[in-house]
């Protein structure tokens, strides 16, 4: 896992990362960052201005997160991935509007903030054919989650 620990360094957030990555025996510390994560998810899509048509989008979204949370804690990280992508999607439309589904969008974030450019491109990683998802080990699974939870906590 150095080369998540890596990353996770480049996006800012190797500290919490690491604290995770080591707490995974420990399932209060997981629960507790959840919360923690929840909450800063609910803020950022509550206070996203969206045009009028996108409230339900909004709604929809907050609605994603518990589940995904749940089976985060159940250990199922290969659909906790599978719902991460969407829920990442969503976000980035209610961010970036239609410019988020175009080819060129982490580019178009890089020039913003090299930081979430990298994010956002590691994003677009996860959501690619989902098939990859299904022939990964637990434990880099379990890791792709964690950067994109950590970076959204520490947003």
């Amino acid at each position: 896992m150095a080369a998540a620990v890596s990353f996770a360094d480049v996006l800012g957030i190797a500290e919490d990362y690491r604290k995770l990555w080591e707490a995974r025996v420990s399932e209060g510390a997981i629960v507790d960052f959840m919360d923690h994560f929840q909450n800063n998810l609910d803020l950022l899509i509550q206070k996203t201005w969206v045009e009028k048509a996108d409230e339900a989008r909004k709604e929809d979204l907050q609605d994603m997160v518990q589940p995904f949370i749940d089976l985060i804690e159940k250990g199922n990280y290969p659909e906790a991935l599978e719902e991460f992508g969407v829920i990442l999607e969503e976000l980035a439309y209610l961010f970036f509007g239609v410019q988020s589904q175009k080819e060129d969008f982490s580019d178009y974030v890089v020039r913003i903030d090299p930081r979430m450019g990298l994010f956002w491109w590691y994003c677009g990683q996860l959501n690619r054919d989902g098939c990859w998802i299904k022939n990964v080990d637990r434990d880099v699974l379990y890791a792709l989650l964690l950067l994109g939870i950590c970076y959204l906590t520490d947003f």
